[in-house]
């Protein structure tokens, strides 16, 4: 079983990044290039590690952690995916400024000002608990750069949105609804 659960979390990913990847390309133009696209490189890292130091050491065992990270990162990527979807062509990589910018309040973005970071996490977090440990260190390390990523994109909000962006901060929250 959980060899068929990590395989199954593994293709989720893979197809999820695909589609990613090739939706990227209906992306309105950037003025920058914004940061790396880092989150894909430490998934590949990660899934590396857990094939070089072995999948069984820091292996998940409780049956009810496996059901409680696959649910986790069910609902991590179809929220990411929700964001990219209401992005629509404002999308860019992380920290990059769009040529003819809009700012999106709705949807995802009602609560959470970084909802695809929010969905990526809680999938990251969800394949720790599903399948290896080693994940959750990817999860933090993730974490740290997302949370750089997001006050430069912070930044250039502000200055791209002077008079709404403010009120929109006030009123949302970073990446956790409610909390952070």
């Amino acid at each position: 079983m959980h060899n068929t659960l990590r395989a199954v979390i593994f293709i989720g990913w893979l197809v999820f990044w695909v589609g990613w990847i090739a939706a990227a390309a209906s992306a309105n133009a950037s003025r920058d290039r914004g940061r790396p696209p880092v989150g894909v490189i430490v998934i590949i890292i990660g899934y590396v590690l857990t094939r070089v130091l072995g999948p069984g050491r820091l292996a998940v065992d409780p049956r009810g952690l496996q059901i409680a990270g696959t649910a986790a990162w069910a609902c991590g990527l179809a929220f990411a995916g929700w964001a990219r979807l209401h992005l629509g062509r404002n999308w860019g990589t992380p920290g990059s400024q769009r040529v003819a910018p809009e700012l999106v309040t709705s949807g995802p973005y009602r609560r959470v000002r970084h909802p695809i970071y929010t969905g990526v996490l809680l999938g990251l977090l969800g394949t720790g608990l599903a399948t290896n440990y080693y994940w959750l260190g990817i999860t933090v390390l993730l974490g740290i750069y997302f949370i750089s990523s997001a006050r430069v994109e912070e930044r250039n909000m502000t200055t791209e949105f002077p008079e709404s962006y403010p009120a929109y901060r006030a009123r949302s929250k970073m990446l956790i609804p409610f909390l952070f």
